[in-house]
């Protein structure tokens, strides 16, 4: 079976461990969510960097041999008490091994989830171990070798540049931390180049069209600009909304839910993490073997969008509205995802009865 690196960190990261590691540090668990699903790719990157540095494969092996089997013990000390021995812990080990670069990530993690620099640096702490644990599981029963791991890293560049959020990518630029995953992590930015570039010139469009318009209405009469102000002001705000990431979207959107509790259920929140598992896990397909190994975890995204299904018709038109709203924005992306996982050789007869159904739920919760 295809190994995935970032789906097996994020298959350990499970909403309720997200839930723990918020509360743990103190901030929102949507940020947090966020905040992971950039740290990881971030962290699997710059650890594919020193792999290919001179003796840094060994520097890895002794730091893997560390946190093996550790992952178990980890799930249960993360939210129970003594959290900052972990995060210095995690921070010394990953200071030893990127150096500049650690802070540097926080950083960019830290501004990606509207974290800041300490938070950023704490999830990282955290996070370290897990990453490192996952990698020591997959030694298996061989021994650890700086060939075998480099070999294990450097395979996984395409997974890590595939699971770097939009927009972060170019939060580490000049950073170095990309450089190991080379046309991969280029392909990964392209799309953020190009909606930057298509914003750009869209304003450029306005700005003509409005000084075209002022031109006009300095010789026209003054009812004109009932027509002229209301048009301008409408095409500002698409290409603001259109202009910004998916993931801040998201997160507004997410925002505008909390609260929004039917029959137990917080909609934003079971919305948010749905969405997230979704792009991981769809994320992280890239054969027949992977494909079959991300069934379960489908299987359980489908029965958390029954729940909020089960209870929409419970809401408010309006409040439908706020929900379908914080769905539409990451539609484009998930479909594209479902049209890629389908077109890989043999992945479409494990997978399409499934893509299909979640199609037609995702589509009847946005309508």
């Amino acid at each position: 079976m295809a190994i995935n690196l970032v789906s097996l960190v994020m298959e350990f990261l499970t909403p309720d461990m997200i839930g723990r590691i918020a509360s743990a540090l103190g901030i929102d668990r949507n940020k947090t969510l966020a905040g992971v699903g950039a740290a990881v790719p971030g962290l699997l990157a710059g650890l594919s960097g020193v792999a290919t540095q001179p003796g840094g494969a060994q520097k890895l092996v002794d730091a893997v041999r560390q946190q093996s089997g550790t992952l178990g013990n980890l799930a249960s000390a993360i939210g129970g008490g003594g959290q900052s021995s972990l995060i210095e812990k995690g921070s010394h080990m990953l200071g030893s091994l990127l150096g500049g670069n650690q802070t540097a990530l926080a950083g960019a993690v830290g501004k990606f989830a509207g974290l800041g620099q300490s938070s950023g640096g704490s999830l990282l702490g955290l996070l370290g171990p897990i990453v490192m644990g996952t990698i020591a599981q997959q030694q298996g029963a061989s021994p650890l070798n700086a060939g075998g791991i480099a070999n294990l890293l450097a395979s996984q560049k395409n997974n890590i540049a595939a699971a770097l959020p939009s927009g972060f990518g170019n939060l580490l630029s000049g950073t170095g931390l990309l450089d190991s995953l080379g046309g991969a992590a280029q392909t990964a930015t392209t799309a953020a180049s190009r909606a930057a570039g298509a914003a750009t010139s869209a304003a450029q469009v306005v700005g003509s069209a409005g000084q075209r318009a002022a031109g006009a209405a300095a010789s026209a009469s003054f009812n004109r600009l009932y027509w002229i102000i209301p048009v301008a002001a409408i095409a500002a705000l698409l290409i603001y909304l259109l202009a910004r990431p998916t993931e801040q979207v998201v997160q507004q959107g997410s925002t505008m839910v909390q609260g929004l509790t039917v029959g137990g259920l917080d909609i934003g929140k079971q919305v948010t993490e749905s969405i997230g598992d979704l792009r991981n896990t769809l994320a992280g397909i890239t054969d027949v073997s992977s494909a079959e190994a991300a069934m379960p975890k489908l299987r359980q995204v489908t029965a958390q969008i029954d729940k909020v299904d089960s209870v929409i018709g419970q809401l408010s038109p309006e409040q439908r509205k706020v929900v379908a709203g914080l769905l539409s924005p990451t539609m484009p992306t998930i479909n594209q995802l479902f049209d890629r996982v389908l077109s890989i050789p043999g992945a479409s007869e494990v997978l399409k009865p499934t893509v299909d159904t979640l199609r037609t739920k995702l589509a009847t919760l946005v309508a």
